[in-house]
């Protein structure tokens, strides 16, 4: 008689227990936040503890892991300037709006603070790489000429390429007057780009034009959903005085900043890779402005 091999399922039929299985996965990357926390009248919000926090991802409570009132971490800011032909008249207005930026914050916060220069028109250049050195920024803001077509999408995410390999804090300034024309990079690409380096985007659209007619309403639609979503903010000024004022919300915003974490824990999945996540207080009337998600892990 032939020995028989009891328990032995064979490729076919191992297969399909194992598909039988539930699969669980353990998640063990870290979420950050950065959060900036406003009142009704928007006036920013201190003193928040840990527990008055509430964090879901993809509507599943999660435990805050981490938590720093408005936290120290060093900050690395990518200023994208858009250097392309529409831009001439107010380049120069904007170049001495972000020098006096630049000098405001290297003289408060955390000394290991840093910024980088990056110009894009038709392409993308690196005119200066991250330093705390005002004269480094403002040399490479001179000569600048306003020429060719506009690669917003590969400039967003360029910095934010750039953005990844830095320690602390990740901030994009982008000053532009308008939306893309001429990027290889899509949109989605360069949202996704953002999100996977945790770069919080703040965009300063100098409208060249105030009626809507001849406006690149799209363009400008894209750069507020590139702030809003990675937990920044938009502002439409004019050159000059409401400039200068836009560069200073931005400072106070990041000198402000909570930091959260969390460890995702018994996320539902769905077929979207994005995962939705809320953040809110305990406390009625205070609004949470930090990212909207992150990229992550979708159901088969």
């Amino acid at each position: 008689m032939k020995p028989t091999r009891r328990g032995f399922l064979g490729v076919s039929g191992l297969a399909a227990w194992c598909q039988q299985q539930p699969v669980f996965r353990m998640e063990v990357k870290l979420v950050r936040l950065l959060a900036t926390v406003k009142d009704a009248s928007g006036a920013l919000a201190g003193g928040l503890t840990k527990a008055d926090f509430r964090i879901s991802d993809n509507g599943a409570p999660q435990e805050v892991a981490v938590f720093e009132q408005h936290t120290e971490q060093p900050l690395s800011v990518a200023i994208m300037l858009d250097i392309s032909g529409s831009t001439a008249k107010d380049l120069k207005y904007e170049v001495d709006s972000l020098q006096r930026f630049a000098k405001a914050l290297f003289g408060s916060g955390n000394p290991k603070d840093q910024a980088a220069l990056f110009t894009f028109n038709h392409d993308v250049a690196r005119a200066s790489a991250f330093t705390r050195r005002l004269s480094v920024l403002e040399k490479g803001m001179r000569g600048l000429k306003a020429e060719a077509g506009t690669s917003l999408y590969d400039a967003i995410l360029l910095g934010a390429d750039q953005l990844g390999t830095r320690d602390g804090r990740r901030v994009m300034i982008v000053v532009t007057d308008g939306g893309d024309t001429t990027s290889s990079t899509s949109y989605h690409g360069a949202l996704e780009g953002a999100h996977r380096n945790d770069a919080v985007i703040y965009s300063i659209l100098v409208v060249p034009i105030e009626n809507d007619a001849g406006r690149n309403i799209g363009g400008e639609h894209a750069l507020e959903q590139f702030a809003t979503g990675t937990g920044g903010k938009v502002f439409q000024p004019t050159v000059g005085v409401p400039l200068d004022k836009a560069f200073d919300s931005i400072l106070r915003d990041l000198r402000t900043q909570y930091l959260l974490g969390y460890y995702p824990k018994n996320v539902p999945l769905t077929r979207n890779r994005f995962h939705t996540v809320k953040v809110e207080t305990a406390t009625p009337g205070l609004r949470v402005q930090t990212r909207s998600g992150y990229y992550g892990d979708s159901a088969p």
